[in-house]
């Protein structure tokens, strides 16, 4: 059976509303138990994540009901400096200053890492379903820390993989949207109405949809037509199957 892979990304206080949005929007063609939050702990800084919290209280009830929870880096802000052309090329023009795992130090990274699981995983009473970076973006130090790190499941652009081992278990782009600017709204537009024809001959589908979406009515249009489109050929499923492949 084809799999249809859903998250929800940056999820936390900052964007309360938004995720509720999301919900509701995703409700439609997924069930709790098929769909995954990736958890910001401190988004910027800002907006911590505290046990005890009513978002705490939130966040267990969905992880309560089925929803996978994903550790989604700690501040999921870059702060570090990029000396390579290319990390500084995907820090600029790939996310808005959101990489946090990019340019960091492995042991730097590790301590991110093992500070997110252990911050979820005590509001929500059990373990995470895995690791994903901010913006997908990993530096190679990152990648080291994450492979030692325990996490079950990771994932960037066009993979999820077994971190311990580097097994990858599906492989296709995810489709997500944009809605920095005009001209990211179009083309991540486009893109969406393109991916689903090539998805549906794939294994594993991925969507993911982030807090910006709930504010572009054209963006949440997009959502449903892809959900729609996807579920002809594919059946919503929880990340954890991947393991079972």
């Amino acid at each position: 059976m084809k799999k249809l892979l859903v998250s929800i990304h940056d999820v936390g206080p900052r964007f309360e509303a938004e995720v509720d949005l999301l919900l509701d929007k995703l409700a439609r063609h997924v069930d709790a138990r098929n769909l995954a939050m990736l958890v910001v702990p401190d988004h910027w800084g800002s907006h911590p994540l505290l046990p005890g919290s009513a978002f705490a209280a939130r966040l267990r009830g969905w992880s309560d009901a089925g929803v996978s929870m994903f550790a989604h880096g700690w501040f999921h802000k870059d702060m570090a400096t990029h000396p390579g052309a290319a990390a500084r090329f995907k820090a600029r023009h790939l996310t808005a200053g959101e990489a946090e795992f990019l340019g960091l130090d492995r042991n730097i990274a590790a301590q991110r890492m093992a500070a997110a699981r252990k911050r979820v995983e005590a509001i929500i009473g059990r373990p995470v379903a895995g690791f994903v970076a901010p913006a997908w973006l990993y530096g190679r130090p990152a990648l080291a820390a994450l492979s030692a790190s325990g996490f079950a499941l990771a994932e960037d652009h066009m993979k999820v993989w077994h971190p311990a081992t580097g097994q990858v278990l599906a492989r296709g782009p995810v489709i997500t949207w944009a809605s920095r600017s005009p001209t990211r709204i179009a083309s991540s537009l486009l893109v969406a109405r393109l991916l689903p024809l090539l998805l549906r001959h794939m294994p594993v589908a991925r969507v993911a949809v982030h807090p910006g979406d709930a504010h572009v009515p054209r963006l949440l249009e997009s959502i449903d037509h892809v959900l729609r489109r996807l579920k002809r050929s594919h059946a919503p499923a929880p990340y954890g199957d991947l393991l079972a492949i």
